[in-house]
């Protein structure tokens, strides 16, 4: 009788354990996050796993796809009741006027004046430490108050080493948002320092994704802005400037290039040393997002400078990311063999590892208007809507949980775990562009709920739990980005009152002595040191932009797109000519493309690579000639 008793004891012992973790994390048959607004819904009131009185799981709640996969259609989307029509994504903004309504349906424009000046406040105390403590390194530690370069110490520390690579990386970063805030006496004197210091010719090994989008795609950023004749931002032109960030941008471009060699797939290494090409010991294994979203920039360089060769090599890893992806889901992994093709990561999601994958085709047809990206992300769009999708078909409609898109066996679209990442939140935004605004409000909506709660996005939220997984916070943008975009489609006052909650509660519990610090963890507010370059280039860019309704970019008759690291890049007919088609006609690659880097072997070498850098890329292929 003894054991039965302990037994009975140990029992009763875990059942108030997990009353004690339902109290805490706020479980229950709400969210818990007391979510203060109301469309035609109260978010606060939505449940998850139980029905109105607590009784019974929902028969399409996202537990139940954790353990009943056996269905395919019961995998997507519930069927909502047929007394609830689907309505359109307005009506959220339309109905009520209960205590919500009435505090988040108004924004002052006093409040909106205060909100901007916070903001660009925020960008500037950073900016300016950065100058003062950091520059020429790469980044700011905003708690000591001093500069961060790479590792050199630690080569392994890939966390460091594959953003920083000694060239300035903060001040190159931000140049467009200085303009963004209309200073243009800064931005000049940015763009020459960036001229008179920044060189690639570095003993570094970077990342060829975060060298691309954050580098790369900021100095075409300012170049286009410096020197199109339509630009928003007044007369900004810089005397005797000449190209050079341009060539910089070129010579960036050389150095990555490595990359696309010696790989029979045609998906680049992820890494190069700038000075020396791939790295002897490099692996073989990389990222879909990675590799596949690189395309934006390197095809408008291409189209710049009328050579194909970036364009090519970038078009050429998503083709063969595309064409690995499974004929039973349509779904990509998130990490791939460059040799083999072999998945070594199955997880198909629309975080780490794949978000710009997708967010790259769409914006790619944008700015190029080549229908085979749009096909491709039209393709994947009903891929993850059929396959990571869970919950009720209407956002407020129908029986079941609210929507969320998990990650998933690539497949058999089976739940591989049960967290989501804070990179997800851009997805929002992305729905926004592909014009699903409906899907949009809703997704933000949970993001924004987990904002509300912890004042800062976990880098990872678990979400059958209710809890942080992983819970540090690097001042990311994409829920801020999200924010912004989905107040350009609605004009809905309430996200106006996001970006506030998010820009108080940024000043209030990552302002340092320095600049703006990385939440170690998002429930204590300990902080790390350092102040990633991404926060002056879009989390500050899109909070102030939300809040100035008369930006420029906001009043231009020419239409912009933001890179994925926010960068401003026009929607331009030049970039939907290639001049190389005419100049040098060839056929098009096959859809086994050689190893070569480019299709159009009659297009003399110089003309393809640019004299001036022709011998810095014959540098690198030579030393890896002799490192075979």
């Amino acid at each position: 009788m003894q054991w039965r008793s302990i037994v009975v004891g140990l029992l009763v012992l875990r059942v108030l354990l997990n009353c004690a973790v339902w109290l805490v994390f706020g479980l229950g048959p709400s969210w818990g996050f007391d979510f203060p607004i109301k469309f035609t819904f109260n978010l606060h009131k939505i449940e998850l796993l139980k029905d109105g009185d607590g009784a019974t799981v929902k028969s399409n709640a996202w537990a139940q796809h954790m353990y009943d996969n056996r269905n395919p259609q019961a995998n997507t989307c519930s069927k909502i009741s047929g007394n609830s029509p689907k309505k359109s994504y307005l009506s959220f903004f339309q109905e009520g006027r209960d205590e919500y309504d009435r505090k988040y349906s108004s924004f002052p424009d006093a409040l909106k004046v205060k909100m901007r000046g916070m903001a660009r406040d925020m960008f500037y105390f950073g900016y300016d430490n950065y100058m003062k403590f950091a520059f020429p390194e790469d980044e700011l530690n905003p708690i000591a108050c001093e500069g961060r370069g790479p590792d050199v110490l630690n080569p392994s520390n890939i966390n460091i080493n594959d953003v920083l690579g000694n060239y300035s990386l903060t001040l190159i970063d931000a140049l467009d948002t200085l303009l963004v805030l209309g200073n243009v006496t800064e931005f000049h004197r940015a763009v020459k320092l960036v001229i008179d210091t920044v060189s690639f010719d570095k003993d570094s090994t970077v990342q060829v994704f975060e060298a691309n989008i954050r580098i790369l795609g900021s100095l075409i950023s300012a170049h286009i802005l410096l020197t199109d004749p339509r630009h928003p931002f007044g007369d900004i032109a810089l005397k005797d400037y000449d190209n050079e960030l341009l060539h910089l941008a070129h010579d960036l471009a050389v150095r990555l290039l490595p990359a696309f060699e010696n790989t029979s797939t045609g998906i680049p290494y992820p890494r190069v040393n700038l000075k020396k090409g791939v790295p002897p010991d490099s692996i073989n294994e990389t990222c879909t997002a990675g590799a596949g979203s690189l395309l934006v920039e390197f095809g408008i360089l291409s189209r710049l400078i009328g050579d194909s060769t970036f364009e090519w090599v970038a078009r050429r890893a998503v083709k063969a990311l595309w064409n690995l992806r499974s004929n039973e889901t349509g779904l990509l992994g998130n990490v791939v063999n460059i040799q083999t093709g072999q998945w070594v990561g199955r997880q198909s999601g629309l975080g780490a590892g794949m978000d710009s994958f997708y967010e790259y085709l769409l914006k790619s047809y944008i700015l190029f208007g080549e229908k085979e990206d749009y096909r491709m992300f039209s393709a994947a769009y009903e891929s993850i809507q059929s396959h990571l999708r869970r919950g009720r078909e209407a956002c407020n409609e129908g029986e079941g949980d609210p929507p969320l898109y998990v990650n998933v066996n690539m497949f058999n679209g089976q739940i591989m775990n049960t967290w989501i990442d804070s990179l997800q939140a851009f997805f929002p935004g992305l729905q926004v562009l592909n014009g699903d605004v409906e899907n949009a409000i809703c997704l933000h909506a949970f993001y924004y709920a987990i904002w509300k709660r912890f004042g800062a996005l976990p880098e990872r939220y678990n979400w059958q739990l209710q809890a942080p997984d992983v819970l540090f916070y690097p001042l990311r943008p994409e829920l801020v980005e999200s924010t912004y975009l989905l107040y350009q489609a609605t004009k809905n006052p309430f996200y106006l009152h996001v970006g506030m909650d998010i820009l108080e509660s940024l000043e209030k519990d990552t302002k340092v002595r320095c600049g703006y610090a990385t939440l170690h963890h998002v429930v204590d507010k300990s902080k790390e040191d350092r102040m990633e370059s991404f926060f002056l280039s879009e989390t500050c860019k899109y909070l102030y932009l939300l809040f100035d309704e008369d930006n420029p970019l906001h009043k231009s008759e020419s239409k912009y797109i933001f890179t994925t690291e926010g960068h401003v890049v026009p929607i331009d007919q030049r970039f939907r000519e290639k001049s190389w088609e005419d100049q040098f006609p060839c056929e098009e690659p096959n859809n086994e493309p050689p190893a070569n880097i480019s299709n159009c072997e009659r297009i003399p070498e110089e003309r393809r690579y640019g004299l001036p850098l022709k011998s810095i890329y014959m540098r690198q292929i030579d030393h890896m000639v002799g490192l075979s």
